[in-house]
């Protein structure tokens, strides 16, 4: 089967500050991230549904680089990870 992906992905050290009232706040490494959204590790945390709404701040060794959250949509679950796409 082939992917077609609207975005490129870049392979990314970044850390994910997801918040939602279900689970409060967590912190998640990336995996990769795109103009379109994040791909983020879940460990030993349990992933949201998909269709969930979260609030996301992305943070770099350079700094954050959202000061003020964002909406991202939980779209797929995939190997001890989701994917998150930009709302």
């Amino acid at each position: 089967m082939h992917e077609q992906r609207r975005y490129m992905r870049d392979t990314s050290q970044a850390l994910v500050e997801l918040s939602h009232p279900s689970f409060g706040m967590v912190e998640l490494k990336a995996r990769d991230l795109s103009d379109g959204g994040v791909f983020v590790m879940l460990g030993n945390h349990i992933a949201p549904p998909i269709g969930t709404v979260v609030k996301a701040r992305i943070k770099r060794h350079t700094g954050i680089i959202n000061q003020d959250p964002i909406d991202m949509q939980v779209v797929h679950h995939q190997s001890g990870g989701m994917g998150l796409m930009f709302v």
